[in-house]
């Protein structure tokens, strides 16, 4: 049966998360978690490691694509009922929590209580060496969960099937999953990477904030506290 375009974002998904854990392995390797060098060890990145700018620019202009992503292929559950696959649905929700917890510790605080949580865990107003060593470890750790919770998400989304845009049983109608649905995904794919390409080549800081070319400062909370970005920006 035909699927619309909204039914390429779970495999769009697929490919923001590999990429994100390959460029983020890649950053790790040259960046240092140490209040005193973090800011240089990036300025190094972008210098003097070979592609260190291009590499940084992806893993940041692509968690702007992650989420816009994540936020059509629920907006397409929600509108089409995948949430009567309760296991599915269920596991995608915890997805997006760890989704949200990852660019958290990867530092974009979350609105309202973002200045609470900087205090109340960490017992005081700013990011110190602590903080910031141990965001970035969950930092690094938490993708792996996703990509985790995600085999999990296919699991159970084959045990059911998917939907469609009819809402109706569409078992009499299958069609091979290869030309048909490999193609779309792969064009879906193909135009994704362009767009994050042309985005990170371009207009690198495009989605970005400026207090990203500024120390941070121990004495006061960052500033940079979006609703946008787990709503918009990083």
């Amino acid at each position: 049966v035909n699927l619309t375009t909204l039914w390429n974002y779970g495999s769009l998904l697929g490919i923001c998360l590999i990429a994100q854990i390959i460029t983020g392995l890649f950053l790790s390797m040259h960046y240092t978690a140490d209040i005193n060098l973090a800011f240089s060890s990036v300025a190094h990145i972008c210098r003097d490691v070979n592609y260190g700018w291009l590499i940084r620019n992806l893993h940041a202009n692509g968690a702007s694509i992650f989420f816009i992503c994540i936020y059509i292929h629920i907006g397409r559950g929600i509108y089409y009922g995948s949430y009567l696959y309760k296991e599915t649905w269920n596991i995608g929700v915890v997805l997006l929590l760890l989704v949200m917890a990852t660019a958290f510790v990867g530092y974009v605080l979350p609105p309202y209580m973002g200045n609470m949580l900087v205090e109340w865990i960490w017992g005081g107003f700013a990011v110190d060496n602590a903080t910031l060593t141990r965001f970035f470890t969950f930092h690094f750790i938490l993708p792996f969960a996703v990509a985790g919770a995600s085999i999990l998400h296919l699991v159970f989304l084959h045990e059911t099937g998917s939907n469609n845009p009819t809402g109706l049983n569409s078992s009499q109608d299958k069609v091979t999953f290869h030309p048909y649905f490999s193609l779309k995904d792969m064009l879906g794919f193909i135009l994704m990477l362009l767009f994050l390409t042309l985005l990170a080549l371009f207009f690198p800081n495009l989605l970005g904030d400026p207090e990203n070319f500024t120390p941070a400062n121990p004495l006061v909370t960052p500033p940079h506290i979006k609703p946008e970005w787990y709503f918009l920006f990083r």
